[in-house]
């Protein structure tokens, strides 16, 4: 058993040494603000589509999702689906758009500051809220998190649970606090490959390993035939869990993280590149999760009750693989859990940065006195998540679902209605964002009919936006001028490409 925890270590040691090198090797470069939180929008295609998957599906894809399948059975399927729609429909309709309308709207560098700047908001009320819904519910987004990388190193060193969750949560501030944008997106690009590979060899190793693909069917079919059916309710029960599980694609038009790639593209007219590569990898992925909680089923001896029924893919690839090559698969894990709380992180300090302490505290921070402040932020906004992931019995997709709610109601409507609605306001944008989250935070408590939050949340918000904004005097001729100068700057890069073509 030594020997064998030597050889996973190994593993671990040499991808935390190279992730934690380019943090060190950033950290060199970062002059301005606009360095740290978007890299100085110079992403290429590839950079900006792994990275933005890979901060999305995190820890919960890897062990969440499988889990939720193993419990579930093959229903689970109508939560990738939601997913992979959402990808596709924030990608087509949003990406380009919200690029072009952030350097338009006095070159933007995060989400609260295109908001401000899209309302012409002087006062900077929206981005007072804005920031504020973003600590909260990226503080339960990031503890899911080091939830997931405290139940990894738990299950891999036999470690007890509260200095495994430190040991992963220090590792992704590290190289967060070091190397900002430009480090996480790099990260990111091989984390998702790695999340890639890993998710992907798992299941098929399984099934090779049980005979193949039929008799891990007719197992499951003799053993547990419910996982194997589409809507296993059909009633008005099941027919609100599939639309509570679709709901999960509305949440992309809102998650900060995520757009936050868009805007730091260099060239939009890669954004279509980006997009077919996205999409390839969500697809894949996604599947791929859902099928380890069905091979889990057959191919694990021990059944897995509870919260451990996320633990399916680590145990399925220790028992799958030789040492060394599970431990860097379930360095894939750490990747996926390194890749989305690290842009959490960054978000998070970037809000408060620059939304906060730049607008409010004092207006003539020097960039490099609000790299301190963001890197200051990252330190405290790791502890209080650290504390909230106290609890071992946590639910990684719980968690996660929450948060997720969280930003698609408060942010995801009015992000949609900014960018292809002329007409809407400053107080519009307020309603919306206020309702959507609040919503999210009430419905959460009381799960009424059993609907997912998000869905109630997203649709409040955008009637709030809409009521209000008809309500309210149309924008200033101003701030109509710069809606039609993103829009003609979409259409000319279009017309552009279109000649090259």
């Amino acid at each position: 058993m030594f020997q064998t925890n030597i050889v996973v270590l190994s593993a671990f040691a040499l991808y935390l040494l190279a992730m934690l090198s380019i943090g060190v090797y950033y950290s060199r470069s970062q002059q301005r603000l606009s360095d740290y939180i978007l890299g100085g929008r110079s992403l290429g295609p590839w950079i900006t589509s792994m990275s933005a998957e890979a901060s999305d599906m995190s820890g919960w894809m890897l062990m969440g999702l499988p889990g939720f399948a193993y419990a579930i059975g093959i229903s689970a399927f109508w939560t990738a689906f939601g997913l992979c729609l959402g990808t596709f429909l924030n990608w087509h309709f949003v990406s380009r758009r919200l690029r072009n309308y952030t350097e338009v709207a006095n070159n933007s560098l995060t989400m609260p500051d295109y908001l401000k700047n899209r309302f012409h908001d002087e006062k900077n009320i929206i981005r007072l809220i804005s920031a504020i819904f973003i600590l909260i519910f990226f503080l339960i987004y990031t503890s899911s998190g080091f939830v997931a990388g405290g139940k990894l190193f738990q299950t891999v060193f036999g470690l007890d649970y509260f200095h495994a969750l430190l040991i992963g949560a220090g590792v992704v501030v590290v190289y967060t606090f070091l190397g900002g944008f430009m480090a996480v997106c790099w990260t990111d690009f091989i984390q998702g490959c790695m999340m890639f590979l890993a998710i992907v060899l798992v299941p098929v190793v399984g099934v090779i390993s049980y005979g193949g693909l039929g008799p891990v069917l007719d197992r499951v079919a003799t053993d547990s035939p419910q996982l194997l059916q589409l809507v296993p309710d059909t009633s008005m029960t099941g027919i609100i869990a599939i639309i509570s599980a679709i709901g999960w694609g509305v949440g992309y038009f809102g998650q900060p993280h995520i757009l936050v790639r868009f805007m730091a593209i260099g060239d939009p007219m890669e954004l279509k590149k980006a997009k077919h590569i996205a999409m390839t990898w969500v697809i894949i992925s996604l599947a791929a999760a859902v099928f380890v909680g069905l091979v889990g089923k057959v191919v694990l001896q021990t059944p897995l009750v509870g919260a451990d029924s996320e633990k399916v893919f680590l145990i399925m690839s220790q028992e799958l693989f030789p040492p060394f090559l599970s431990g860097l698969i379930w360095s894939a894990v750490l990747a996926a859990i390194m890749s989305t709380a690290s842009s959490q992180l960054l978000v998070t300090a970037s809000a408060i940065s620059k939304d906060m302490y730049h607008t409010f505290i004092n207006t003539k921070a020097s960039d490099k006195e609000l790299i301190y402040v963001s890197r200051f932020t990252v330190l405290v906004v790791a502890a209080l998540a650290i504390y909230l992931a106290l609890d071992p019995n946590n639910y990684i997709l719980t968690m996660v679902a929450y948060a997720w709610a969280g930003f698609g109601a408060a942010f995801g409507p009015c992000i949609l209605l900014s960018l292809f609605w002329k007409r809407m306001t400053k107080n519009g944008a307020l309603a919306g964002i206020i309702v959507g989250g609040l919503t999210v935070l009430i419905w959460k408590q009381f799960a009424w009919f059993g609907l997912y939050e998000i869905v109630p949340g997203f649709i409040f918000s955008l009637v709030a936006i809409y009521l209000v904004s008809k309500w309210d005097a149309p924008p200033s001729a101003e701030i109509q001028a710069e809606f039609d100068r993103a829009v003609s700057l979409k259409q000319k890069i279009t017309v552009l490409k279109n000649e090259d073509e």
